[in-house]
């Protein structure tokens, strides 16, 4: 894969929060959490609140065009849609979400179980069918992140604990391969803009003859049933689209 100077070592998204009421009668995403990585929201359009379970408790943070949000790991997150809610997604760590780092909220017997959290979690491969399933998969997780709402509500923190700790076990495996993804992405850009910071405090400007303008490539077709809603990726590999324009 090419390397990409987009900043921090992140990726970018585009999405549209699920619009549809879950059981519960609220409109909105999947509940769930990621183990290393930080999500930001940038809010372009539309109402709504992320609804979040984190070391401070229970709380919802109102979304309007041009809130900022960001959330660090182990915090549960919900998107609802109040109307029309539309978001830019920055995530840390690019490449590690689409590598496994999340899990969702689903019940403590489907979490605790590999296969059973497999199944729940999978779109299938008919395309038929998978508005179909990404609705039923959000609804189960919003039932499971209303009993561990309810749990730490109370008081309550085991629920939490044990979620914390399927959600690990589940990862287990796959969480082998992180590491090496977060070297060859964000460490691997942090160390190239030092080496860069102590040319230029060496007097050392050479680096600016390659400066370079890139587009990036946004995903083709359909938007994509993401965990939130539907989302539109963008490729910011620097091998990307690279646009040259006149300004007259």
């Amino acid at each position: 894969m090419t390397a990409s100077s987009f900043p921090g070592g992140t990726s970018l998204s585009h999405l549209d929060v699920y619009a549809d009421a879950a059981p519960d009668g609220i409109c909105g995403g999947s509940p769930h959490m990621h183990l290393v990585s930080t999500e930001a929201y940038v809010v372009i359009s539309g109402e709504g609140a992320l609804q979040t379970i984190d070391a401070d408790g229970v709380r919802e943070t109102t979304l309007t065009a041009g809130s900022v949000v960001w959330f660090t790991p182990g915090t549960i997150h919900r998107a609802v849609n109040r109307g029309d809610l539309r978001v830019v997604v920055l995530m840390s760590n690019a490449g590690l979400p689409e590598a496994g780092d999340a899990v969702l909220t689903f019940p403590s017997d489907v979490v605790g179980d590999p296969d059973a959290y497999a199944a729940a979690v999978s779109l299938g491969d008919d395309d038929g069918e998978r508005a179909a399933r990404a609705g039923r998969r959000r609804d189960l997780a919003v039932t499971g992140f209303e009993t561990l709402r309810d749990a730490v509500d109370a008081g309550d923190r085991t629920a939490l604990t044990a979620f914390h700790a399927a959600a690990a076990a589940l990862v287990l495996d796959r969480a082998r391969t992180w590491p090496d993804l977060v070297r060859e992405g964000p460490l691997a850009q942090a160390e190239h803009s030092l080496v860069l910071a102590e040319a230029v405090a060496a007097g050392s400007v050479a680096h600016l003859a390659d400066a370079r303008v890139h587009r990036a490539a946004p995903s083709v077709g359909e938007r994509a049933f993401g965990m939130c809603g539907r989302l539109r990726t963008y490729s910011v590999n620097d091998g990307g689209v690279n646009d040259e324009e006149t300004l007259r």
